[in-house]
């Protein structure tokens, strides 16, 4: 496994290549990915007049559905590592005011402290798995935290509850260029999380309490388009920025093999359904710390 400096500097440089699909497939996104968070946000219940984090908002569908439900006199702030993301969430949900929820470009595991702290509740859909430094990452949330506040965070489990996400990046891999590295054993990844003793271990070190850890089964609902379905999947994916590069003949040659891939989950004429299988991770932050 590399060091830690390595993973941070390669996390960096794959969401700086990445972002540009998430920006464009932001509202499908919204959309269809939904479910990757529900239980989280199901769990945590934001309630009027809290001040709650999102870590790892992306375009900021998320911390936007979190404000409306903290307003009017609470506050939402959106984090995320990738700028081109956050500048995205900004324009998206900035009301001409200057109304509506914050966002914030920066990294969560080098931060020294979050802006809009301390927080009432923390929310982050599938990103804690993604951290290369995942203690370091946590401390600094628990950290930002009221004594007491909650935490809730879905990850992926490992990759037999969730056969698509294989078959998205094969699928187009056979297509494009070099792609970047794939993550070995607990390197930041979509399947980092899927042992719920090591999720314990980390949490605990970081200073959390309260842990709870359990399965969901959940189901992205996509229309039937393979066209559309096929490209958010590979946008939002290692294999984006290659696709992105590639020629508009090469780019159809991986849609195409990404849907072969993807047609054991398509009822034609009806929709794409793709299980997938989550961990909800749920704690607080020690009621006798201070913030």
């Amino acid at each position: 496994m590399a060091d830690t400096d390595t993973l941070r500097a390669r996390n960096a440089d794959f969401w700086d290549r990445t972002a540009p699909g998430w920006v464009h497939q932001a509202d499908r996104h919204d959309q269809f990915g939904r479910p990757l968070g529900a239980v989280a946000l199901d769990w945590l219940r934001p309630q009027p007049g809290e001040r709650v984090l999102d870590v790892g908002c992306g375009c900021g569908g998320t911390t936007a559905e979190i404000a409306r439900a903290v307003t009017p006199l609470g506050s939402a702030i959106g984090l995320d590592l990738a700028e081109a993301m956050v500048t995205t969430a900004r324009d998206r949900f900035t009301a001409p005011d200057g109304a509506g929820p914050r966002f914030v470009a920066g990294d969560i595991e080098t931060l020294d402290a979050v802006p809009g702290a301390p927080f009432d509740a923390v929310y982050s859909r599938m990103t804690l798995m993604l951290l290369a430094d995942p203690v370091a990452g946590l401390t600094t949330v628990r950290q930002a935290m009221r004594p007491g506040a909650r935490l809730a965070a879905t990850v992926f489990r490992d990759g037999r509850v969730n056969p698509w996400l294989p078959a998205a990046l094969l699928g187009a891999a056979a297509h494009l260029g070099p792609l970047p590295p794939l993550p070995i054993g607990e390197e930041p990844g979509p399947f980092a999380f899927a042992d719920p003793a090591r999720v314990t271990r980390l949490l605990t070190a970081a200073g959390f309490t309260d842990i709870g850890i359990q399965p969901y089964d959940v189901t992205l609902d996509a229309p039937d388009d393979p066209e559309v379905v096929t490209e958010w999947l590979i946008e939002i994916g290692p294999a984006g920025a290659a696709y992105r590069d590639a020629e508009p003949t090469t780019r159809s040659k991986a849609r195409a093999g990404v849907a072969r891939l993807l047609e054991r989950f398509r009822t034609a004429g009806t929709d794409y359904r793709l299980p997938t299988g989550l961990w909800l991770i749920n704690a607080r932050s020690d009621r006798t710390s201070t913030p």
